[in-house]
């Protein structure tokens, strides 16, 4: 067996990925008997078969499941070496890749990301909020440099700066009748459509720090992606929706809203940006973390 080469890789990823030949070949700048020949090559100088054929698709064998596996792991490291390279020969010039773990927190992150490019003209930011294994996956592979997050998984290679703090308040309509309440109680919600971001109840803190502790579910839960239609459905009395009291008092202006207290106490929260130990000497990474906890 011939040494496995980061081509092979590349292959077994787009035809994966893409589904048929022709859209792989597409993606590889390969025509496609090219890409026909580069299988068969490839599977000769590995000894072992990474397709089978069923109609019309191309099935991978458990090697190949394998091998597509490895590729989703070592190509993002091929790509962020090649990255890195190149910014310590063009002086600090790159791209800071940030992962949101935190929906209401683009207002925040706009208000930080302008003023931060002014500081760093050589530095571009991506921000991106889908991970194949969530945030702190997505830091370990290399998919992104920091991550935006309220709950903090703190594990041996990651670090986690706390950068402000913030109280989640429930949000109710002009006509609701909880608006003016001091605080609610997790029961005053059993009758209530409460509005969420398209997220696993156990990530949302309404219900893991106050409706699941007292047993109490929703009537109904709405999912929304978009922070303003959440509000403008909560303004016309379609329901109610637990966010920020900050990003409340943003819009408040723009949509006739009330935040209540959830509880007496109220829920404590704190927004985190979580980076590698190794990238300690990357100066527009930890520019932007320092900038960052000054700025909200």
């Amino acid at each position: 067996m011939d040494v496995l080469e980061r081509s092979h890789l590349k292959v077994i990823q787009a035809v994966a990925r893409e589904g048929s030949l022709t859209a792989a070949g597409l993606r590889l700048n390969l025509t496609q008997p090219a890409l026909s020949h580069a299988i068969r090559k490839i599977e000769n100088q590995l000894g072992v078969k990474v397709w089978r054929r069923e109609g019309r698709s191309l099935v991978l064998t458990q090697a190949g499941e394998w091998l597509l596996s490895l590729a989703n792991r070592m190509l993002p490291q091929f790509e962020l070496a090649e990255k890195r390279l190149e910014q310590f020969g063009n002086g600090e010039r790159g791209t800071l890749r940030i992962g949101m773990e935190c929906h209401p927190c683009y207002q925040w992150l706009l208000k930080v990301v302008s003023p931060y490019l002014e500081r760093w003209p050589k530095v571009d930011v991506d921000v991106r909020q889908k991970f194949q294994f969530g945030g702190i996956g997505a830091l370990f592979s290399n998919e992104i440099d920091l991550v935006v997050t309220p709950d903090p998984l703190y594990k041996p290679g990651l670090k986690f700066t706390p950068v402000f703090d913030y109280e989640l308040v429930l949000v109710v309509g002009p006509q609701h009748p909880l608006r003016g309440e001091k605080f609610i109680s997790p029961e005053q919600l059993a009758g209530e459509t409460l509005i969420t971001y398209p997220v696993p109840s156990e990530r949302l803190d309404i219900y893991t720090q106050f409706l699941q502790p007292a047993g109490i579910s929703p009537r109904q839960q709405k999912q929304i992606e978009t922070t303003d239609i959440m509000l403008v459905m909560v303004a016309h009395g379609r329901g109610v929706t637990a966010l920020p009291g900050w990003l409340v008092e943003e819009y408040a202006q723009r949509f006739e809203l009330s935040p209540v207290k959830l509880g007496k106490k109220g829920i404590a929260k704190q927004i985190f940006l979580g980076c590698r130990d190794t990238d300690d000497d990357i100066f527009y990474l930890q520019d932007f973390i320092r900038f960052a906890a000054s700025h909200h």
